[in-house]
């Protein structure tokens, strides 16, 4: 977080201001007042804006306040009596994320209206011979009836038609308009008294946030819309169960902690039963960096038992006997063989049963995996995966080794190069190295991460970028504990993923 101060100024002689590091003051006329603390950058607004109401109500008179926020700038009058008016806000614009690059205009799919072909006119010809013949064989002294209107200028009458007809002949064309049938009511089938338009919220995040708990409904800025709208990608219920690769053949690129954040977002905010499944051929970490239930099965305990699990006579809650459930991110893990002795690796067979007794009970499994790509597990995993994520830290080897897994896979063509194609790689400047880095090394750090996520670019359908928490290098994983920098950027990251459905 930087330390320039976000500045609320007000006339006459009064002037909040809020800081980034964690600290808030309101100024009346030279004589300070400090905002009570807060938990939350939203909070010391909160505050420093009630602190104003409270001046307004002391001089008995409005306030005129000038805002200026990271988010936008503008101006209100605040009167004794609490009321808010003469509100103009502008937001600045909103920064572009790196997986979703602004669509240009010429990348609009263009609307379609019709795709009925229809053939061309064909070019009309002025007649010689008369235009209307309504008997081919009706003559009148060996002449057609009736003459060409266009070449005589009124239609003549022969002596021998009735005088009656002939008048009706010259009945004008709105005559004949007049008779048609009138047009038919529409069906009730068609209308509908429900309204099915979205409604727009009132902003809760930053200054608007602020304004609108004093009263005052502001619009949400665009940083605002952007988030509700990554929380409502994840938000989904897709039929069918979903299946999550995260891989890489290079230790150390982040695998554990993007298989435990896009499982503890997933089942926050989608509601749905998720697993985070330790696909590694022999030992992994993932139960080391998650909670540990009531007992120690793992993944070959949950496959001697498949035959039970499967049957339609079991309850649903018997998986609990196998699966570790996380307390506050609502996930459950299934743990890798953690044998002492490392006698066993899991067989291509083996993931299958594994992977038919999982989606019976979750709709979504994110699977970790072990760095060896030729291993049968592994490339198991890649046949029953719906989505490929390619996590990597920004150190050189990391990204090389990811840049090799999906060059493998797409040179084997068909589903395993579709997954390359539509791959999210997620570029994490969360690296225990990091920890020591200041100043022209931490700009460096930060510039190679950009480096990284711009080279993947061309070749996924997505790159997210993680910034450095140092609650994701080492421990247990928990998404409370994340910075809200961090949490966002995960959060972006599973809507990417989501999106890939």
């Amino acid at each position: 977080m930087g330390t320039a101060p976000t500045e609320v100024m007000a006339f006459p002689k009064i002037r909040a201001i809020v800081r980034d590091n964690g600290t808030a003051e309101v100024v009346v006329a030279g004589n300070s007042r400090i905002v009570p603390d807060g938990e939350s950058l939203q909070d010391l607004r909160n505050n420093a804006l009630a602190l104003v109401l409270g001046e307004a109500q002391t001089l008995q008179r409005p306030v005129r306040v000038q805002i200026e926020d990271p988010e936008g700038h503008g101006e209100l009058i605040v009167h004794p009596d609490n009321k808010i008016e003469s509100v103009s806000y502008e937001a600045r614009p909103a920064r572009r994320r790196a997986e979703a690059p602004e669509t240009t205009p010429e990348t609009v799919a263009p609307t379609v209206i019709d795709t009925v072909p229809v053939p061309a006119p064909e070019p009309v010809v002025a007649p010689v011979e008369p235009t209307a013949v309504p008997d081919a064989a009706a003559t009148v002294d060996n002449q057609p009836w009736p003459p060409n209107p266009v070449a005589s200028g009124t239609t003549p009458v022969p002596a021998n038609r009735d005088p009656q007809t002939a008048a009706a002949a010259e009945e004008p064309p709105s005559a004949v308009v007049s008779q048609e049938a009138p047009p038919s009511r529409r069906s009730l089938k068609d209308t509908s008294f429900l309204v099915s338009a979205p409604v727009l919220e009132p902003a809760t995040q930053g200054w608007r946030g602020a304004l609108t708990r004093l009263g005052f409904r502001m619009d949400p800025s665009a940083e605002e819309l952007s988030e509700r709208e990554d929380i409502r990608t994840v938000s989904q219920h897709w039929p069918g169960p979903r299946t999550i690769a995260v891989v890489n053949r290079k230790g150390g690129a982040n695998k554990t902690p993007t298989v435990v954040m896009l499982s503890a977002i997933l089942a926050r905010y989608s509601g749905a039963a998720t697993v985070a499944w330790d696909n590694n051929e022999s030992q992994g970490t993932l139960g080391w960096r998650t909670e540990k239930g009531s007992h120690d099965r793992s993944v070959l305990d949950l496959i001697d038992s498949s035959a039970e699990l499967l049957s339609p006579a079991t309850n649903a809650a018997e998986i609990a006997k196998f699966v570790h459930h996380q307390t506050a991110d609502k996930f459950d893990v299934l743990r890798s063989d953690e044998n002492e002795e490392g006698d066993h690796e899991v067989t291509a067979e083996e993931v299958d049963i594994a992977h038919q007794v999982l989606t019976r009970y979750y709709r979504l499994v994110v699977m970790d995996s072990g760095n060896t790509a030729r291993a049968a597990n592994w490339r198991r995993m890649i046949d029953h995966t719906s989505q490929l994520v390619v996590p990597v830290t920004a150190i050189e080897d990391r990204a090389e080794a990811a840049r090799l897994t999906l060059q493998t896979l797409e040179s084997r063509g068909g589903h395993d190069a579709e997954l390359a194609r539509n791959a999210v790689v997620i570029v994490s400047e969360s690296t225990d190295a990091k920890r020591s880095m200041t100043g022209d090394a931490l700009k460096r750090a930060k510039d190679e991460a950009q480096r990284i996520a711009d080279g993947f670019e061309p070749f996924v359908r997505a790159v997210v970028r993680i910034p450095y928490d140092p609650d994701l290098v080492n421990g247990p994983i928990r998404y409370e504990a994340l910075q809200p920098a961090t949490q966002r950027a995960w959060l972006a990251a599973a809507a990417a993923v989501a999106d890939g459905f």
